[in-house]
């Protein structure tokens, strides 16, 4: 077992929610054991300011971008809100939208989920669907609301994986049944982006940015699911891990 105190450190951005009458910074356990899972040291950062950013991406190997309830604000790719009635993290997307491109720029591998992979999207210039299940064409990509957790999480449909990207790098095959628990996803990818795997209605379930110097790959699914029992998700925990692995290393090794 390597030592904490060298294990790659992963910066997860936390959400905001209101509990009660007081503000909380919040991130799920499912995406810290995630990290934990690819060998790293999770770190939960709440909202940054811009003035931390640069120390924030100095002490990083890595940045994992969650998903969430929160859908990332329309007005960012220049539409007004479709539901009124969904949740929105204003706080979060004042911070991460332009962390995105500055994590890219370092050549920090990044993983994104879900709402991260939207955020990444649309942090680089591309837009989303707001209602999927709108779409004439597509499939309602929702989970049953009043399911339980198992239920909402079962793997539901197939992706089939695009070749020439980094999935394929990874997996040891081009097909492979994945969990669908969002109602928003990608519209218009951002320029110069790579689809990695695409849901049987076509709609765009994995991306990756080609043109980044580091490991990025963004999912609309849920790896970090029950990851350890999954072995889709566990190559790509470990896919993730030796990239921050790497990158901690060439920065130790670029040191005076």
């Amino acid at each position: 077992m390597t030592r904490p105190e060298l294990r790659p450190v992963v910066l997860v951005p936390a959400c905001n929610r209101q509990l009660g009458h007081h503000p909380f910074h919040i991130a799920g356990k499912k995406y810290v054991d995630f990290v934990r899972l690819a060998g790293c040291l999770p770190l939960v950062v709440p909202n940054a300011q811009d003035d931390e950013i640069d120390a924030l991406l100095d002490l990083a190997d890595g940045v994992l971008l969650t998903g969430s309830p929160s859908n990332v604000h329309p007005r960012h790719f220049d539409e007004g809100v479709h539901d009124p009635d969904l949740p929105l993290d204003v706080e979060r997307d004042r911070w991460t939208l332009p962390f995105i491109p500055r994590v890219l720029a370092r050549g920090l591998p990044l993983f994104a989920i879900c709402r991260g992979t939207q955020e990444t999207n649309v942090a680089l210039g591309g837009s989303l669907h707001q209602a999927v299940q709108d779409v004439p064409g597509y499939a309602d990509h929702r989970a049953p609301s009043e399911a339980s957790a198992q239920v909402q999480y079962a793997p539901v449909h197939e992706v089939e994986v695009m070749p020439g990207g980094v999935l394929p790098r990874i997996l040891d095959r081009s097909r492979f049944q994945v969990n669908s628990v969002h109602g928003q996803g990608v519209n218009r990818l951002a320029r110069d982006l790579h689809v990695e795997a695409r849901a049987p209605d076509g709609l765009i379930e994995a991306f990756s940015i080609p043109k980044a110097a580091g490991f990025n790959l963004c999912v609309q699914w849920h790896p970090e699911w029950q990851a350890s029992s999954n072995p889709i998700s566990v190559q790509l925990a470990r896919a993730f891990g030796a990239a921050c692995r790497a990158y901690r290393q060439s920065y130790h090794d670029a040191l005076p």
